[in-house]
Order: structure tokens, then C-alpha cells, then sequence
């Protein structure tokens, strides 16, 4: 095993406990040792079925969202820097983002709005420098 496999496993150890499965497509890419790291974490790895190509659509949808909306507008150099983008762009997508399939609000939505009345001001949050922006009522 690679050092680097050595690191992933031992990162996995440290966060396997909110993982219990990886789902992933058949592509050659991905080797029986890429699938033995999660396996020696007790992670399950299902693949999708052969020729569905729709079979992963929601994580398909969701990368494509987070490259779209946040990662293609930025430079990011290291792994920790990711990470904490990732995180805040999964609080906004779950948070405030507005989701078509569920009617328009979130899936975790936040309390329920006040109604606008005439002269309120509204109160911006500039998330990830400005990429992201969100909006509420100032109280």
C-alpha cells in the first residue's frame, strides 16, 4: 500500500463513522485499490448497474451544481482551503438555496420568513468573497 493510500485510510478512519457507503460508476479509473481503502474503513462501495447512465444522477447533479456556482469562480491551492469551501457551499445549498423539486425552499429551510413590509431594509451575506450571496430581512 502507498503512502498516500496510508493517508487516506487514516483520514478515513477519523470521519468513516459518518460514511456507510460510497456509491460509484464502473468507470476504469477507479481500481479494486481504491475500493479496497474504503473497504478496510468499513465503508460499503456499491457501483451503479452497467449502461445506466442516470443511475448516479443526484450526486451527478450536485457536483455539477458546486462546480458551476462556487469552485469554477475559484483558485484553490490546498486541501484545506477545499474543504472549508465545500462546507460552506453545502450550508447554502441546504440552508438557503431554493430547490425546484421541493417547491422552492431549501431542504433544511430556515425559520419561517417574516413578511417584507414596504420600507425594510434587506441585509446581504457575502459568502466565499462575494461569490455567493445570500438575502434576508434585516430585523
Amino acid at each position: 500500500m502507498t503512502q498516500q493510500a496510508r493517508n487516506l485510510l487514516t483520514d478515513l478512519d477519523q470521519s468513516a463513522q459518518r460514511f456507510r457507503f460510497l456509491v460509484r460508476d464502473r468507470d476504469t479509473k477507479l481500481t479494486d485499490a481504491f475500493d479496497a481503502v474504503f473497504t478496510a474503513a468499513v465503508i460499503a462501495v456499491p457501483r451503479t448497474r452497467p449502461q445506466t447512465p442516470r443511475a448516479n444522477a443526484y450526486a451527478e447533479r450536485w457536483v455539477g451544481s458546486v462546480r458551476r456556482e462556487c469552485t469554477d469562480r475559484l483558485l484553490i491551492f490546498s486541501r484545506n482551503p477545499l474543504q472549508a469551501v465545500l462546507k460552506t457551499y453545502a450550508d447554502h445549498f441546504n440552508g438557503h438555496r431554493p430547490h425546484r423539486s421541493l417547491g422552492e425552499p431549501p431542504p433544511t429551510p430556515p425559520p419561517e420568513p417574516i413578511p417584507i413590509k414596504v420600507n425594510t431594509t434587506v441585509r446581504r451575506t457575502r459568502l466565499l468573497g462575494g461569490v455567493i450571496n445570500e438575502y434576508r430581512n434585516a430585523s
